[in-house]
């Protein structure tokens, strides 16, 4: 390696793929997916749908017609995996179990396009099912004739919700793909190797955990316990600040604006209230970030820190019925949409992904 050959420091920059798939503008504040802006998506086009859109452009194989009525048997198909996955949902860490529980999923022999199916499928069951244990209950047998979002909310809560399934179909869809992300690009960095879905999946669920990537929406929820009036806004964050503490849900590795997904996902949260559901942390959550805005603009002026995709999916996790140890694992049943079309986009187009790195360690004498 060029000894004068600038590194950068996480790949910061650095294109390592063409993609079909999503697009982030951070100077701009703009997410594409699959050939729409996000707000466009969310509340009109089905997780489902969304699925049959990052997979088509580079699927082997067509895709269900029906991809609701596939994923409902996939669904039903993962159930049957729940007895043999020995002690992986027993793990305290909702991804901790998830991870554990994926690996378990096989590789579906007729074809890539059945472990898609299977995987997305699985990973909303082992949710639900991770939730249920955790309470000392049963888990609950999928529904097929549900979409993808309801039955996930309803193996949950164990009864159907669909009055509150809207706003997690929003979710879904609104996270389902993000660019090159660190989870998507662990995803591709495994599919380059040759290795299976099943193993690109595991990874990516791996670096999703990290807190620095899905892992702190539950941390913005106890922010605004800890806040519990708008009034205390100002003064909890100006202590936060003093301490050296950073404010959870604000600013983001790309966008310089804030967050599109904040803004569906706000949305989606006005929707659950027109229709009768009440939550009382949107308008402490709004208070909350156009007091965070002030304080991070009068401190940091060259720095822009606006509210993230985390900030409004605590809020609205919450309001749909989700405990806030489900926030990370309900983030990887949206994205492992986005993960299987990288996967199948790197084989399709792709190559070994191998940077890289400078060795800065003693020599031998």
């Amino acid at each position: 390696m060029d000894a004068m050959q600038a590194v950068q420091a996480g790949l910061e920059g650095v294109v390592v793929a063409e993609t079909r798939l999503s697009e982030v503008d951070g100077e701009r504040g703009r997410l594409v997916i699959a050939g729409d802006d996000v707000e466009s998506l969310a509340g009109t086009s089905s997780f489902e749908e969304v699925c049959a859109r990052l997979w088509a452009p580079y699927a082997k194989e067509a895709l269900p017609a029906s991809l609701q009525a596939a994923l409902g048997e996939a669904r039903v198909s993962a159930f049957g995996l729940l007895e043999g996955l020995g002690d992986a949902l027993e793990a305290g860490d909702a991804m901790d179990a998830l991870r554990a529980a994926a690996a378990h999923v096989p590789a579906h022999p007729d074809g890539e396009r059945d472990t898609f199916l299977m995987l997305t499928g699985a990973l909303a069951v082992f949710t639900g099912a991770w939730a249920r244990l955790q309470r000392g209950l049963k888990p609950v047998r999928p529904d097929p004739a549900l979409s993808h979002a309801a039955d996930l909310l309803r193996m949950v809560s164990g009864e159907p919700q669909p009055e509150r399934a809207a706003g997690l179909e929003a979710y879904l869809v609104t996270v389902s793909d993000h660019g090159l992300n660190a989870s998507t690009f662990t995803a591709r960095v495994i599919a380059s190797t040759g290795s299976d879905a099943v193993s690109a999946v595991v990874g990516a669920i791996g670096a999703l955990k990290g807190p620095l990537h899905g892992g702190a929406p539950g941390p913005v929820l106890d922010m605004l316990d800890s806040i519990g009036r708008p009034e205390q806004a100002v003064s909890w964050l100006e202590a936060e600040l003093r301490a050296g503490r950073r404010i959870m849900g604000m600013g983001h590795r790309i966008y310089r604006v804030r967050d599109p997904r904040a803004a569906v996902l706000e949305r989606a949260i006005e929707r659950l209230e027109q229709g009768g559901l009440r939550t009382a942390r949107l308008a402490l959550a709004r208070a909350v970030e156009r007091a965070a805005e002030d304080l991070l603009r009068q401190r940091y002026p060259d720095r822009p820190l606006r509210a993230n995709v985390e900030f409004y999916t605590a809020v609205l996790l919450d309001a749909v019925g989700l405990d806030r140890t489900l926030f990370s694992a309900a983030f990887a049943c949206g994205r492992v949409a986005g993960w299987l079309g990288h996967v199948a986009e790197q084989r399709a187009t792709g190559r070994l992904i191998r940077p890289a790195s400078r060795y800065v360690g003693p020599m031998p004498g």
